[in-house]
């Protein structure tokens, strides 16, 4: 089984949860020294071998889906750390045409592709939204992230739908993403909770996400990996709904003195609106004021009997592994 993106956050779950399994997996990284940090945060005994690929280039990735049966397709860049201010709508959609092209041609059975939440957005902001809806944004640099999350997903339809004969494709939808830190190399929603802890976030803007659990996440990518009736499906993997408020409310309530730097602080909208011009992650921020998404997983639990685990749950143990690993200082 192939993992693109061995390095990232939800595909270090589920590398760690096929390893568990029994499985043989394989994953890509773009620099190959990292192999023995990914081993060491995966910490978990087992067949892994690594494959160098880019995004960007053609190189790697038929050798990384050589002799594999499925594949489950994570990398994608966000507009954050090295990618901040670059495009990244171009390596979400050129990677996942690449990876499916390399699956294609090397008659994988099917290959799961980790979209967003993002790219299933309602064209009313707050209303229902399921498997069903796809989101529809102008080419502006503030929808930048769901754009490319949903114009890469659009292209893997597209393409699967072209080939008779396969792969079979699935793909799965997170929200929020929520759980254990493995290691100082976490996520940017696990960052939320950190800035929290550490008190660089002295207000909160008015902004709220649908929670799911990584290592929930990490399972149904298995599920949809293996089920046979996972096949040709779009599944929301996305559960409670939890302002960012809340998740201060809860790390006061549950951490107690070690959540002392927690702001519960409201942050303007007006402040988020006037700065948005100048600051990209305002920007960014600013559509999502005030918007309660109501986003259904009734799908997924359906078809597959999955579940996620409640929000408050996740969240108290992303903040207790950033505590643990000493990155809250």
């Amino acid at each position: 089984m192939l993992v693109t993106g061995g390095s990232g956050f939800a595909a270090g779950y589920i590398v760690r949860d096929l390893l568990e399994r029994g499985h043989r997996v394989r994953t890509t990284i773009r620099d190959p020294s990292r192999a023995d940090a990914v081993r060491r945060r995966l910490a978990t005994p087992g067949e892994l071998s690594f494959v160098a690929a880019d995004l960007l280039r053609d190189e790697g990735w038929d050798a990384a889906v050589d002799g594999v049966e499925y594949v489950v397709h994570t990398a994608s860049p966000m507009p954050v750390g090295e990618f901040r201010g670059q495009d990244v709508v171009r390596p979400a959609r050129e990677g996942t045409r690449r990876i499916l092209q390399a699956a294609h041609r090397a008659g994988v059975r099917r290959v799961v592709l980790t979209s967003s939440t993002a790219a299933a957005m309602p064209a009313e902001p707050g209303a229902p939204a399921d498997e069903t809806v796809w989101t529809d944004l102008p080419d502006e640099p503030r929808y930048v992230y769901p754009r490319a999350k949903t114009l890469a997903e659009r292209d893997a339809w597209r393409m699967a739908g072209e080939w008779r004969d396969g792969p079979e494709l699935v793909t799965v939808l997170p929200g929020n993403i929520q759980g254990p830190a493995l290691d100082e190399d976490f996520a940017p929603s696990v960052g939320l909770v950190h800035m929290m802890l550490t008190g660089r976030m002295p207000a909160l803007p008015r902004i709220g996400y649908s929670i799911v659990d990584v290592r929930d996440l990490a399972t149904l990518h298995v599920q949809a990996m293996t089920a046979p009736a996972a096949a040709g499906r779009r599944f929301v993997a996305a559960g409670e709904f939890l302002w960012l408020e809340d998740i201060a409310g809860i790390l006061r309530e549950r951490l107690g003195a070690r959540a002392s730097r927690v702001s519960r602080r409201r942050l303007p909208d007006w402040v988020v609106r006037a700065a948005a011009p100048f600051n990209a992650e305002m920007a960014q921020l600013a559509p999502g004021l005030g918007v309660r998404s109501r986003l259904s997983a009734a799908h997924a639990e359906d078809v597959l009997g999955w579940r996620t685990r409640p929000a408050a749950d996740s969240v108290t143990d992303t903040a207790n592994s950033l505590l643990a690993l000493g990155l809250v200082r």
